[in-house]
């Protein structure tokens, strides 16, 4: 027993630093970004500050949770917890709403077509959505539900990698190295569990074929007439 105790402990100590490290890095992404002068602060749209706030509030949540958990205030992180879905809610409603004005009001990076640019942000938030589900369904099986959680914060180091890596000129090839950047990530993962646990967790597994899916399948949407016309009505509206 004493063991396990201290293999959780260290686990907890783990996931507070995978969730301060990948909050600092998105931050730092977006900050750098702005700091180097592509930010008309002037003319950026109300909607886009508001989806920041959003997405900060969420970041420092993710952090003070495993803090919370590793201090063993069990009661506070299961309230702050229900805070956290609302917020993750909001991520994805104003996330998608930014995702689409972006588009109608012709604000997509330039070496995004418009589909690529609506699959992107829309089929992302909704696995974003899915895996913030999953971890709360499984909210008692805490080996499950801190794995999820991560998985979900890597899913969104996507806007901020696309702020570090030089995408205009690695492109169509950036969003292959996108996908590399976040199973490096959960590599950390893969081997905090050979070390704690002698094998690799399931929901680890998971975690990274959901990675690999949604690249695939936001490729795949991007150049299917279908959702080609979708993305025209939607530049339209």
């Amino acid at each position: 027993m004493a063991s396990v105790a201290q293999a959780d402990a260290g686990g907890l100590s783990f996931w507070q630093k995978m969730a301060l490290g990948m909050a600092l890095f998105i931050v730092f992404g977006f900050a750098q970004f702005a700091a180097r002068g592509f930010v008309d602060f002037a003319n950026v749209p109300a909607w886009i500050h508001l989806h920041g706030v959003v997405m900060i509030a969420w970041l420092a949540l993710t952090v003070v949770q495993p803090s919370l958990t590793q201090r063993d205030n069990v009661a506070l992180h299961r309230r702050l917890g229900w805070l956290g879905v609302a917020l993750a809610a909001a991520v994805c409603v104003i996330g998608s709403a930014a995702g689409i004005l972006s588009i109608r009001t012709q604000h997509v990076p330039p070496f995004f077509t418009p589909p690529y640019f609506l699959a992107l942000t829309q089929i992302g938030i909704a696995v974003f959505a899915g895996m913030i589900a999953a971890a709360v369904i499984n909210r008692r099986r805490t080996d499950w539900h801190q794995r999820l959680m991560l998985g979900a914060t890597i899913l969104i180091m996507e806007p901020a990698l696309g702020r570090v890596l030089p995408m205009p000129l690695i492109m169509p090839w950036g969003e292959w190295l996108v996908m590399v950047v976040q199973l490096a990530v959960l590599s950390l993962v893969v081997r905090h569990d050979r070390r704690t646990l002698g094998a690799v967790h399931p929901a680890t597994i998971a975690v990274g074929v959901v990675i690999v899916l949604t690249h695939l399948v936001v490729e795949l949407a991007a150049i299917t007439p279908d959702w080609i016309a979708l993305a025209g009505r939607v530049a339209a509206s």
